[in-house]
């Protein structure tokens, strides 16, 4: 039997006769104002000399305490093709007058020529898993031609890096954006220029630089001014601040879409059931449908993360199929959920829940919640200090007692001195323990916190969760535990 000859043709598509090199001197001379000493193509845009691999093209930038510069040896040793650089080398470069400038500039180049849908991604809680997402969904249904902002590269540097990686043929381009005052995502916005713009949620994070969690609301919202127009905008339904973005995205002359519980929400959650495996199969409504998968990452929050995903992915005109897919296969990011099983010196195996990376009020909450609803014969929780909260510190730390309870916790150790408060509110009860018998140790450091792990013992079927802002070090317990992981 003979085939159709139409099965061996590949569809046709324009990208196809783009370069594959992401950059070569040419271009980046154009894009940078600046002067190649020679012709060199790049597969890659790095800027720490430690992660240059071959093939890359190496910005000397310089910061307070460090200039680039120094590094170029080790970076053309470690494979570099050429540098950027503010000062001749001997070596191939090219030559500008501000390589963080230039930076900046091949970012907008990359922006300007790649024919993609761009979507940008903030929130107090969420954003990186959001991002991940987003990228699984559309790369599973672009052939490989989705691009994203790497780990958290969500700030003045992250974002211009991040964009001048993306290559020509890219058809979705998915960028994370941070904060830590106001102002600051209104200039990335500009940069990135998103034609979809989600806000996963609004949460007391920095909020000792902003004073308010309304200030963050208004923060977060600078994400729509740099909307190209016919943009979209997704936003929480469930949020009180949700009239606050609503009316910003608005104003920018955006398209508004919900998600969440609310009745009013645009993408409806309709039902979940918490799966075996620690997930959740969801059922939710986007008006016109409904669609039901699975999510394989637990708890709650993520539930409702999955509801922003399918709405972004609808808006850039993505396949729900395949978000569904993404959503069902996609594993925890370490430091932001990642399930580790690890050995217990009893010969048995443990659960380590790591979330190590970052914590504010309502990720610790939700992780909390999801320990509380994870099976295990004894529940432990490793708490670092919230950062950046000021004068709100110890009455947000403090607070954490309720979801503590309620997750019914067998034994808790906090990390740092801001849970000083929290300390207290445990201790209060006769001899340092609850009615329903958790016991805890406050520890100034993550080395206490690592002795006072192993005093207290994890054994067979323990599940331990391991949450604290990322400057707390407490990765280095996940790092000691996961050592022996089996």
């Amino acid at each position: 039997m003979n085939a159709h000859p139409a099965m061996f043709e590949w569809p046709a598509d324009a990208r196809d006769l783009l370069p594959l090199a992401l950059w070569d001197a040419a271009g980046v001379a154009a894009a940078t104002g600046g002067v190649a000493s020679c012709d060199f193509e790049c597969s890659g845009v790095e800027i720490d000399s430690r992660d240059v691999r071959e093939g890359d093209l190496f910005f000397a930038l310089k910061g307070e305490s460090t200039d680039g510069h120094r590094f170029l040896d080790a970076a053309f040793a470690n494979g570099a093709v050429a540098a950027v650089v503010d000062r001749p080398i001997d070596r191939p470069h090219v030559l500008v007058e501000d390589t963080m400038q230039a930076l900046e500039a091949l970012g907008a180049a990359a922006r300007n020529r790649a024919d993609a849908v761009v979507i940008g991604v903030t929130g107090s809680v969420g954003k990186t898993g959001v991002k991940e997402a987003l990228f699984a969904a559309l790369d599973r249904s672009s052939r490989g031609y989705a691009h994203r902002s790497v780990k958290s590269y969500n700030n003045h540097v992250g974002v211009p890096l991040s964009l001048a990686r993306m290559p020509a043929r890219t058809i979705y381009g998915i960028f994370e954006m941070g904060m830590n005052h106001a102002g600051e995502i209104a200039a990335l916005t500009r940069q990135v220029r998103p034609n979809v713009a989600v806000i996963t949620t609004i949460a007391p994070a920095h909020i000792e630089m902003l004073g308010s969690e309304e200030a963050i609301a208004n923060a977060k919202a600078e994400i729509f001014e740099g909307l190209e127009a016919g943009g979209t905008a997704i936003i929480p339904a469930d949020s009180p601040h949700f009239g606050r973005l609503r009316d910003a995205a608005l104003k920018s002359g955006a398209k508004v879409i919900s998600f969440g519980r609310a009745a009013n929400a645009d993408v409806r959650l309709l039902d979940m059931v918490v799966a075996s495996s620690g997930g959740s199969l969801v059922t939710a409504d986007l008006g016109d449908r409904r669609v039901c998968y699975t999510v394989s990452a637990a708890g709650d929050h993520w539930v409702l993360n999955s509801l922003a995903v399918m709405a972004a992915v609808r808006a850039a005109g993505g396949d729900l199929g395949a978000a569904g897919l993404a959503l069902a296969e996609m594993g925890g990011l370490a430091g932001r959920g990642e399930r580790l099983d690890i050995p217990t010196p009893d010969g048995g195996h443990a659960l380590l829940i790591d979330e190590s990376y970052n914590a504010n009020p309502a990720s610790m909450r939700a992780t909390l919640a999801q320990l509380g609803q994870t099976p295990a014969k004894r529940r432990i929780a490793v708490l670092g200090a919230m950062k950046e909260l000021g004068d709100f510190s110890p009455a947000f730390h403090a607070a954490l007692a309720e979801p503590i309870a309620a997750a019914e916790l067998d034994h808790v150790i906090l990390v740092g001195d801001e849970m000083e408060a929290l300390a207290g509110e445990l201790g209060k009860a006769e001899g340092g323990t609850l009615g329903n018998g958790l016991t805890f140790a406050h520890c100034g450091n993550c080395d206490e916190a690592i002795a006072a792990l192993s005093a207290y013992g994890l054994k067979d079927g323990d599940a331990v969760l391991v949450k604290g802002s990322n400057s707390v070090g407490l990765a280095r317990l996940v790092a000691r535990l996961s050592a022996e992981e089996s």
